[in-house]
């Protein structure tokens, strides 16, 4: 045990003890400097909207145990359960660093709360101080209270602590999956049911350890609810996706760029730019919007500009037009392309102008005034191999397996970041064997989404199932195999190599963890808020493994096989 607590870094990732110089503690994306970070955010958070989302997180537990109190009493108010979504999003690493954005936020929670409050009436029981929370009078104000309001204030148990940071972190991500449902008018009350419940039980000192490893079990179990009806949404709108190759040189004509994960706000924009000689380039997670057949209708739906997340500071300065970001992603931008930069829906940055509603006229004026592109063509790749594509041709999947043309599955996919060992994900692509699929998903792919990996009669080895959301298909994915192998998803020949970087990724693990799959690999680091207790009845229960090399953990999966 002492062996694997070093492998992952968790020897070293236990918080530091509180001093006065200590101005925020923040540990929930992968990056975290040494455990958590204490001066400002590796991702650009600076202290006071640290406190200021942890307020806010302080907040929406008050509002939920109100709605938890109204629902036992068959209440319920749309208004109230919406904004517990839009408030755990706003909280998502790379969404929301505007200060004074997040400061309305948490005076619409104050509101917010006393409609709960009213909703709820009057109740048996102890209040704590989150369902009585009154806001400070200006920005400053409500910082300074939320620096007294932060995880260092819950003097609890670390292990019962970890635990609901893994649930809290797990709502969190399926808040920004059911946003982007919402934003195409479907919700789910299940959804909503479960976040009041949940966030209240935060509160519930009475409640122990198991009780919210439970918790935690049923919010992956709500993640996949939430993924399916984001699935449902996506796919009643624009199609089923369809692999579709994608462009990755560059046509003649302005441009503008769209980074994130939403598809609406992308329909829109194609709305608003057909016949205005721009041609529109996703970048990031938008890559999969090629495969949807109600998007790549649009001519001038270009290609692909640039790789991850985390290489924006270096790819945006070249790009030559508009930019706009539709979800969590965004980092620090330079001065050379601020003035070319927008945000939509919940992201917003401290003086980059922000679009409300789905009015992109300014986008496209500016679009207009640059410079564009030349023509430039270059390699394509491919995408849009969802659930729906894979499983056309399961035939022909299941012959090949039966026929031993394909020995092994793997799933290798999630998160990508700047930290360094997530070159481990391209040498496990490079060195899988030959008569090995490998499907991916997210932004994790874009560590090999460009090599040329072949096919098995006729099946290409590298199959891009979408976003991240679209963990969704994998699953289907693994469960019509299980099926038709007549065996559990455990017993498959089927692999998961998993990156983590944000909170999205945990909430995918915990519905993993959920359906009782096991033996899967995570890096390249573990979580800094898992406690040495809860990675050991993670190991001892799920026999999740940190990633090690590629040859090594190859030849551990695959055996005799590992170099066919």
């Amino acid at each position: 045990m002492k062996k694997l607590l070093q492998l992952l870094g968790l020897a070293q990732a236990t918080p530091q003890p509180v001093t006065k110089e200590m101005e925020m503690f923040c540990y929930q994306c992968e990056q975290a400097a040494n455990g958590g970070c204490t001066k400002i955010g590796v991702c650009g958070k600076q202290p006071d909207v640290a406190a200021l989302q942890d307020l806010l997180v302080h907040a929406l537990k008050g509002i939920a145990f109100w709605g938890a109190k109204a629902r036992q009493a068959g209440k319920k108010d749309p208004e109230v359960d919406r904004f517990m979504i839009e408030g755990l999003f706003t909280t998502v690493t790379n969404v929301d660093f505007d200060p004074e954005d997040i400061a309305r936020a948490l005076r619409k929670a104050a509101s917010i709360q006393n409609r709960a409050r009213n909703l709820a009436g009057p109740v048996d029981a102890s209040i704590p101080e989150a369902a009585t929370w009154q806001p400070a009078a200006d920005t400053a104000g409500l910082a300074a209270q939320g620096e007294s309001r932060g995880i260092r204030s819950r003097n609890i148990d670390p292990d019962v602590k970890s635990v609901q940071e893994i649930l809290l972190y797990g709502m969190k991500g399926y808040a920004a999956y059911a946003d982007h449902a919402l934003i195409l008018g479907r919700e789910n009350d299940e959804i909503y049911a479960f976040t009041h419940k949940a966030l209240s039980a935060t509160l519930d000192e009475s409640l122990g350890l198991m009780d919210f490893v439970n918790l935690a079990l049923e919010c992956g179990r709500i993640n996949l609810v939430t993924m399916e009806l984001l699935n449902q949404a996506n796919t009643d709108a624009y199609g089923h996706p369809v692999p579709t190759p994608v462009q990755l040189g560059t046509k003649a004509g302005k441009a503008i760029l769209v980074s994130g994960h939403d598809l609406k706000m992308l329909e829109e924009l194609l709305k608003q730019t057909e016949g205005k000689g721009i041609n529109i380039y996703t970048h990031g997670e938008m890559l999969p919007a090629h495969g949807y057949p109600g998007l790549k209708k649009y001519s001038h739906l270009a290609g692909n500009f640039g790789g991850a997340w985390q290489d924006q500071a270096r790819e945006f300065p070249d790009f030559p037009g508009a930019i706009i970001f539709n979800t969590n992603c965004i980092q620090r931008p330079a001065d050379s392309y601020k003035d070319r930069l927008f945000t939509w829906g919940l992201v917003q940055w401290p003086d980059v102008k922000h679009v409300d509603g789905f009015d992109f006229s300014a986008v496209i004026d500016k679009a207009l005034e640059c410079a564009g592109f030349e023509e430039n063509p270059g390699q394509e790749i491919l995408t849009g191999f969802g659930h729906n594509a894979v499983l056309g041709v399961a035939d022909k999947v299941i012959e090949g397996v039966k026929g031993g043309a394909i020995k092994h599955f793997f799933l290798v996919g999630g998160c990508d970041g700047a930290k360094s060992g997530r070159n481990y994900y391209t040498e496990f692509a490079e060195k899988a064997p030959k008569n090995t699929v490998i499907l991916t998903l997210a932004c994790g792919k874009y560590r090999f989404n460009k090599m040329d990996l072949g096919d098995i009669g006729g099946i290409p080895r590298l199959l891009d199932v979408g976003q991240c959301n679209d963990a969704y298909s994998a699953i289907r994915i693994a469960l019509a195999l299980s099926e038709a192998f007549e065996c559990g998803v455990n017993d498959l020949p089927l692999s998961m190599i998993l990156s983590w970087y944000e909170q999205k990724a945990v909430a995918i693990l915990l519905t993993l963890l959920h359906l009782g799959i096991k033996d899967i690999r995570i890096g390249p680091s573990l979580p800094a808020f898992i406690t040495p207790n809860v990675l050991n009845f993670l190991v001892e229960n799920y026999n999740i493994q940190p990633i090690g090399t590629a040859e090594e953990d190859l030849r551990q999966i695959l055996g005799e096989n590992a170099a066919a």
